[in-house]
């Protein structure tokens, strides 16, 4: 059997992967590879004598490692992309399935999502997938993961992107089954970093949530999958998916739901509010037996503060919270900066003092309505009314609002 032989040649190039994948897996060590190798040269060539066979009877690596490996390669052989050498298979759902690869112009290994094939024949999933590459693009940033190319071979539409070793939130909320305050601020601000990069850019994610989030082995957070992401300026978009709710039932924005046309940042401040909980508390803000009652308890039903589920917690933590997930947005943050301030604020052990000016403006404004209405009250307690002077009084004695005095004023 000569070198040009076309089994031999088969051979020795599934030899040559199957040695890069199982170091790459971490299966086996270089030096293990190297040694198997050294074995295969010194024999015969005669049966058995294969890289697998003889790192099977060393002991390097079992027989069924083995074979997933090999499936593995020859998966890849059948999903070439130019300019990139597949490595695994990291996942696979319903939309795409993410490869690991690696870049050989640049020697670096990235991460690739395919679309399916049976998907790649639909305008509407084409169109969306592109976008998702495009709208990673126009982000730098070190808490969100970057795009690297976006295109199309051999009838397979592909996004390229960094690659992130490391597990998501909610692979490691699994683990944990609930977070420290501290460690759960830790992330939570990375990501509210990334957060106020792309509504700088007038992006917004319009799905933040545990699994969207990966962590590195040295603790950075970055924030994944831009699938949904959408310019809050592109009004023809938000006209054509007006009336339908995309996003995560867990985590969703009231305005998400209601398929509203005018989405902003907040409601991604809503989702991260939505994700801080479910770390804080371990368990998520609404539940329900389907996705369509979970969304109408965001509609509908009061939230629980986090703080009185795990009493351990801080009630600045509650109170950012709270305003992160008011279901009217307007009493949310007023951008995703101010956001920032408190997670650093009460990261530092100090009050929230964006969320009080937020819960203090709620509670006036709500008190100032129901005085308006009241059925036949002229404010004075004689008459069985109320003062709305003593009431505000009162308020901000308990609250130490700075701006009573204009109120007053105004009465």
């Amino acid at each position: 059997m000569t070198q040009s032989d076309p089994k031999q040649n088969a051979k020795a190039s599934m030899d040559t992967e199957l040695g890069r994948l199982v170091v790459e897996q971490h299966l086996a060590t270089p030096e293990e590879v190297k040694n198997c190798l050294a074995l295969r040269t010194s024999r015969d060539g005669g049966e058995g004598t294969d890289l697998a066979g003889i790192m099977v009877a060393q002991g390097v690596v079992t027989a069924s490692q083995i074979a997933r490996a090999k499936k593995t390669i020859e998966a890849s052989r059948n999903q070439q992309i130019p300019g990139y050498q597949m490595l695994s298979k990291l996942g696979a759902g319903a939309m795409a399935t993410v490869f690991k690869a690696r870049q050989l112009s640049l020697d670096r290994v990235v991460a690739i999502k395919v679309l399916p094939k049976r998907l790649s024949e639909n305008a509407e999933y084409v169109e969306r997938f592109y976008k998702e590459g495009k709208a990673a693009a126009k982000l730098n940033h070190a808490n969100i993961v970057q795009a690297i190319d976006v295109g199309e071979a051999s009838g397979y539409h592909y996004f390229v992107m960094e690659y992130v070793e490391g597990q998501t939130l909610h692979e490691m909320l699994g683990e944990r089954q609930v977070f420290s305050e501290a460690d759960a601020l830790g992330y939570i601000i990375q990501i509210a970093r990334a957060l106020e990069h792309a509504h700088h850019q007038g992006l917004i994610h319009r799905d933040v949530k545990l699994k969207n989030i990966m962590i590195t082995a040295s603790g950075e957070a970055k924030l994944a999958d831009m699938g949904l992401a959408r310019e809050a300026s592109d009004a023809a978009a938000a006209e054509a998916e007006a009336g339908r709710a995309y996003g995560t039932p867990y985590y969703i924005s009231p305005e998400q739901i209601r398929g509203e046309v005018d989405i902003d940042f907040r409601a991604d401040i809503y989702s991260l509010g939505a994700t801080l909980y479910h770390l804080v508390t371990g368990r998520v803000p609404f539940d329900g037996d389907t996705p369509a009652a979970v969304m109408h308890k965001h509609l509908k039903e009061p939230l629980v503060p986090p703080d009185h589920i795990n009493t351990s917690l801080s009630a600045g933590l509650g109170e950012v919270v709270e305003v992160m997930m008011a279901k009217d947005r307007r009493h949310r943050y007023g951008s995703t900066t101010d956001l920032l301030v408190d997670l650093e604020a009460i990261a530092a052990g100090r009050p929230p003092l964006q969320a009080r000016k937020q819960i203090d403006a709620g509670l006036l404004s709500g008190l100032a309505e129901e005085a308006a209405t009241d059925d036949g009250a002229e404010g004075t307690p004689d008459q069985g009314g109320v003062d709305l002077k003593i009431v505000v009084i009162a308020l901000a004695a308990a609250l130490g609002i700075s701006v009573i005095v204009n109120i007053l004023q105004a009465l």
